[in-house]
């Protein structure tokens, strides 16, 4: 079947129809990651947006069942260029374009991609909508894509009841982390590190995770604008003028930045990928990070008196990390777990669970 993907400065792409028939409107982002397909689809913090793979092929090693990073996928639509008919994998249980349709994802392949991850570059993340329709109205359909904005986004990702984690072997510490849209490589990446986790719902009061008994508090990752979220940034200021260990990841970074006094602004088109090369300042050291994120701390509006920023993205000089004044506080804006790519950031886990007394 025919499937259209029109954007929001008026270009059109022709394609076939993958996954889901349904018309979706969602704001198109593209990743350039290789591999990783499935944990990116199933990660909360791409809610509300539609994905271009800039690799071509998609789909080669199929889909199982232990790879997701939570219940369901998230991602609206997927664009890609060429859509592997079958998975091959000794770990493979089906393949994407049947997990696509289980999940009531739209997708389009035979895009040109690269053309497509050009436009979105130069003139930054837009709105799309992928319709099969036969027929279709492009000036009806701008209208539509004028009109959509991501809002609430982590009201719709987190979860409505806290969930305990047991520390994988000898539990050093216990731990609260603020569910944002935390993806399933986090919390096993602490649990393995002797962290008895408790994932509570976003909106839990700060005065009831400071009266948990928690050795520590790790802000999670999650979509949308962080600004938006005047409630949490409300409850993490309350976590931060604690005495509790804290560290912020994504969008918990953000929330934890604005909380103290800093601003974030939307990048252009963010940085969604398995090779984001980002610098350690205090390490004097470049790592490649896995990341997923449209917005970014503003590094002039940081009170050096609060913060210092103590990771820099390479590519751009944004802010990827900070280092507070106040014990035990840091955060970063990338994925330390990195399950679509590298994992040499992991350190910074180690560092955290140390702030909490559970290092080896």
């Amino acid at each position: 079947m025919k499937a259209t993907l029109i954007l929001a400065n008026g270009s059109v792409f022709s394609g076939a129809s993958i996954g889901s028939t349904s018309d979706r409107i969602c704001e198109m982002v593209f990743n350039t990651s290789m591999a990783g397909y499935q944990e990116i689809l199933t990660d909360p913090s791409y809610a509300g947006q539609g994905v271009v793979m800039s690799y071509p092929l998609i789909g080669n090693y199929g889909v199982n069942s232990e790879d997701n990073e939570s219940s369901r996928p998230w991602v609206e639509a997927l664009v890609v260029r060429h859509l592997s008919p079958r998975g091959s994998n000794f770990r493979c249980e089906d393949t994407l374009d049947d997990f696509l349709k289980q999940h009531n994802i739209s997708g389009i392949q035979g895009v040109d991609t690269r053309a497509l991850t050009k436009i979105l570059r130069n003139q930054g993340s837009m709105n799309g909508m992928l319709t099969c329709a036969e027929h279709f109205n492009v000036a009806e359909a701008l209208e539509k894509l004028k009109a959509y904005k991501v809002e609430h986004a982590v009201s719709k990702v987190t979860r409505t009841q806290p969930q305990v984690f047991p520390a994988q072997g000898e539990e050093k510490c216990r731990l609260a982390v603020m569910d944002y849209g935390v993806t399933q490589g986090v919390v096993d990446s602490l649990t393995r590190r002797g962290c008895a986790v408790t994932a509570l719902p976003a909106s839990t009061p700060a005065e009831e995770v400071l009266a948990g008994g928690y050795d520590g508090v790790l802000l999670s990752n999650g979509p949308g604008d962080p600004a938006e979220n005047t409630a949490l940034i409300a409850q993490v200021k309350k976590l931060y003028d604690s005495s509790l260990p804290l560290f912020g990841l994504g969008l918990g970074h953000q929330l934890l930045a604005l909380a103290t006094g800093a601003r974030t602004e939307k990048l252009p088109y963010g940085h969604r990928g398995g090779n984001v090369p980002v610098r350690d300042l205090e390490l004097g050291r470049v790592f490649i990070t896995s990341q997923n994120h449209g917005y970014a701390v503003v590094r002039d509006s940081v009170d050096p008196a609060v913060a210092q920023v103590s990771l820099e993205n390479v590519n751009d000089g944004s802010c990827e990390g900070l280092r507070y004044a106040r014990p035990n506080c840091f955060s970063t804006q990338f994925h330390p777990e990195g399950n679509t790519g590298p994992k040499a950031v992991e350190y910074l886990f180690d560092r955290f669970v140390g702030s909490m007394g559970g290092a080896k």
